[in-house]
């Protein structure tokens, strides 16, 4: 076996290792909370009072007009500054979080605002409050929209979440920098990162298209039976 091919093969289990120990958890649990988090905001904007909406406009404004890795820094080794210390995961987790939830607040309020008013008219109609429009009606219908920018937004963090390494989270990035400096082969090393880096994202595009379809389907079958 090449030198090369061997020691792209020694360095996968360590590197597939900080993909499941850290890149994983650390993109899942930074889309969930931002998810969360933009879908709070994004009500806020659409339905809230106009103190509130100047509060998380100036949030999205904020984060959208900051590159991502200025925010990592200015949480990890900023906010330590005044007294705030995080440990390296959490300062990453609270970072991406933000951000995502900043670009995803502008999804949902657009998927959102995107459903005829007629079909707020219809709910209310029928008796119910804003709740159950919302919860039955609005988001059912906005959900079908909002499943590819969402996707693309999951398929973005976790590559993004090789920013990570600037705060010492042993990521997968971080992991082949390690090894890097060991054995003096960065070409290989970061050759084989984008490698795992592209299976992952290549899986969740696949992954991106399957609920595409699902949701295509329903909507074909409800145009059906109208």
């Amino acid at each position: 076996m090449p030198d090369w091919l061997q020691l792209m093969w020694d360095s996968l289990p360590p590197l597939l290792y900080a993909g499941v120990a850290f890149t994983v958890p650390l993109t899942l649990l930074s889309f969930v909370l931002g998810l969360s988090l933009g879908f709070i905001t994004a009500l806020t904007r659409l339905f809230a009072p106009a103190p509130l909406v100047a509060v998380v406009r100036f949030y999205v404004w904020l984060i959208r007009g900051t590159p991502l890795l200025v925010q990592l820094f200015l949480i990890f080794y900023g906010l330590p500054k005044v007294g705030i210390v995080f440990d390296p995961f959490p300062a990453a987790l609270i970072g991406f979080s933000l951000n995502v939830g900043a670009y995803t607040s502008e999804v949902i309020r657009a998927v959102i605002q995107s459903v005829p008013k007629g079909q707020w008219e219809a709910a209310y109609s029928i008796g119910m409050t804003w709740r159950q429009a919302m919860l039955r009606t609005i988001l059912p219908q906005a959900t079908r929209v909002a499943v590819p920018p969402l996707a693309n937004t999951f398929i973005s963090l976790i590559k993004d979440t090789s920013l990570a390494a600037v705060l010492t989270v042993p990521e997968i990035f971080q992991a082949a920098q390690r090894i890097a400096s060991v054995t003096y082969e960065p070409l290989i090393l970061y050759s084989e990162t984008a490698l795992i880096y592209l299976v992952f994202s290549s899986v969740l595009s696949w992954w991106q298209q399957k609920l595409e379809i699902r949701f295509g389907q329903h909507l074909t079958q409800e145009g059906a039976r109208v």
